[in-house]
């Protein structure tokens, strides 16, 4: 797998920061948005075409084509000195590990000598509540460090994919990594999380003990927080519904009291049990049923009705 260098000037950077897109794009959306404002410059890249195996075609105007492989860019900032690099896709099974691996060639022959990672960890959250986050080291010097940073120490569970899995294959190599995992609604993975973001962009500033201009992050922030709001209330209102009688003169008991509303989840609650069930519904279809009485149990089905659809809509074949 041949790598591109930008510039012949090598150069050394003891810290990489990689990151794949995965839920939220939290990672992804950390490492691009240090890298602009610390103006990373591109250093090298990674040609994944050999490893690249599309499963569709692009087409424009009754045009197919082959669509281009997924950028692995490695970009060098000058100050403080480190290297980001950004993958636009992972790509799975041996082809994503032989691309992790030429990046950390690239890293040590750079004078990498400590690797981090960043990613999203979804939990029954609302957007109100701010972002926490938790560390996964793989050794115990870089562990110890997590309360400085204000990071809490995941007690278990997995990290999928490159983000994770380069922990790993930094440490056959001996090199120090960690993962940092920022929570954000579990109801909302498939929307960039900025919130979550930003705080692992605060750890890593930490870390490399320099500050960044966040207005542009918090204004994302802002807009994501308006939309999550929006919907949370809209939740909330059908619960509310759900939780009034129909007729509460009928339905009152012999002493003239009205029962008590029947018990409800707090709507981040609900809308990450509804996130469950849809993702149990994409990989076995059977299971639509089960999500289809619960969302008709909660009166949630005007919500989700277009994204319930949407799970029996076929894709163009050839």
């Amino acid at each position: 797998m041949p790598i591109t260098y930008y510039t012949e000037q090598r150069v050394h950077a003891p810290i990489l920061i990689a990151c794949w897109p995965g839920m939220g794009h939290v990672g992804i959306l950390a490492a691009n948005y240090l890298r602009v404002k610390l103006n990373g410059k591109p250093y090298a890249e990674i040609d994944a075409t050999p490893y690249f195996l599309p499963d569709a075609i692009e087409v424009l105007d009754g045009i197919g084509t082959i669509p281009p492989p997924p950028r692995q860019t490695v970009y060098y900032i000058a100050e403080p000195p480190l290297l980001i690099f950004e993958g636009e896709a992972q790509i799975a099974g041996e082809p994503g590990i032989r691309i992790a691996g030429e990046l950390l060639d690239v890293a040590q022959t750079a004078g990498v000598n400590t690797v981090y990672t960043g990613a999203a960890f979804a939990t029954p959250m609302s957007y109100r509540q701010p972002a926490k986050v938790f560390g996964v080291a793989t050794e115990q010097t870089l562990r110890q460090h997590f309360l400085n940073l204000g990071v809490e120490p995941l007690k278990e569970g997995r990290i999928s994919g490159l983000n994770g899995l380069l922990l790993g294959l930094a440490k056959s190599r001996s090199l120090p990594a960690a993962s940092f995992l920022a929570t954000m609604p579990q109801y909302a993975i498939e929307a960039p999380n900025p919130k979550a973001s930003k705080a692992i962009i605060e750890v890593f500033c930490k870390i490399l003990n320099t500050t960044v201009d966040f207005t542009d992050l918090d204004e994302r922030i802002n807009e994501t927080d308006r939309m999550m709001g929006e919907f949370e209330r809209r939740v909330a209102a059908a619960l509310e519904a759900l939780r009034r009688p129909a007729e509460p003169e009928e339905e009152e008991g012999a002493t003239g009291e009205k029962p008590e509303p029947a018990e409800a989840p707090e709507p981040h609650e609900l809308m990450a049990y509804i996130e469950q069930l849809f993702e149990e519904a994409q990989r076995d279809r059977s299971r639509a049923k089960k999500l289809k009485e619960e969302l008709d149990r909660w009166g949630l089905f005007h919500l989700y009705e277009d994204r319930f659809l949407d799970l029996f809509k076929k894709k163009p074949e050839e």
